[in-house]
């Protein structure tokens, strides 16, 4: 399977090296993973042990508590342009585009020039809202069609119907259903106590089976993320995280299965 949601922290090092990490994929049958690092350069220690598994992407936060600072950071756009053109990294993210966190998009000069270099470079763009309501994303997507855009959570807060609205309105927009499991964004399950995902949630991923992928966003506990004065232990819960994914989709046809698990998230992240 992909894991194409995976963050490697600076207080994540504390307590899970970069080779234990790399054990942890291999021991979890993970062929592709997407990894953000806080900073980004973090990402590149994974990427140096397994080259064969790891997709690093550039991640601009350089510390805890950075999901709102990155915004008005002089000279960013400028930053991700050069790294980037090192051909190390192979996507933008994960962008928190949160309530009270940023600007609208279409104020802010610096997500407008990351999207820009995204498209120049032709390299996705993972980003992370939390609005009831699709439109957000749409006024993101519609405008912004070159961008390859993948929404962490599938909106975190979003419903199968205002999911499909986006699927409908943007053929560049791709949904990545971390951390929508028993222990992260409870109030919003897509799956029931037997672990299948609840029907319309299925239904939709039945009509629109190249559009989702899947990751564990191992980070833990989420109730204070980043927290300065104790370590972050998601990869000691990733095998958790994946088995909820491997469950739901045990229930899939084959083809769309292989498809959601891995081929989907292949083709996004490593077209070629």
């Amino acid at each position: 399977m992909a894991d194409a949601h995976l963050h490697y922290k600076w207080n994540q090092g504390e307590v899970t090296s970069p080779a234990e990490a790399v054990q942890a994929l291999r021991d979890n049958h993970v062929r592709l993973a997407v990894v953000t690092g806080t900073p980004a350069e973090r990402a590149l220690e994974l990427q140096a042990l397994a080259p064969d598994i790891v997709v690093p992407i550039y991640g601009v936060y350089r510390r805890g508590g950075d999901w709102y600072g990155w915004q008005g950071r002089e000279g960013l756009v400028d930053e991700v342009r050069e790294a980037l053109a090192t051909g190390r990294y192979h996507g933008i993210g994960e962008l928190h585009l949160i309530g009270g966190f940023a600007a609208r998009w279409n104020r802010s000069d610096v997500l407008k020039g990351l999207l820009e270099v995204a498209a120049e470079r032709d390299v996705p763009v993972l980003v992370h809202t939390e609005f009831s309501r699709a439109e957000p994303t749409l006024s993101i997507c519609k405008a912004r069609p070159q961008n390859r855009l993948v929404l962490a959570h599938a909106g975190a807060a979003l419903s199968p119907q205002e999911v499909e609205r986006v699927l409908e309105a943007c053929p560049n927009v791709w949904m990545d259903l971390s951390a929508r499991d028993p222990w992260r964004f409870i109030s919003f399950p897509i799956s029931g106590d037997d672990g299948r995902l609840l029907p319309a949630w299925e239904a939709l991923v039945l009509r629109w089976p190249e559009r989702f992928i899947i990751g564990s966003d191992a980070v833990w506990p989420v109730d204070r993320l980043d927290a300065w004065d104790r370590a972050d232990t998601g990869w000691e819960h990733i095998g958790d995280f994946l088995a909820f994914h491997r469950r739901w989709a045990s229930f899939l046809p084959e083809d769309v299965r292989r498809k959601v698990l891995l081929e989907n998230a292949v083709r996004v992240f490593r077209p070629d």
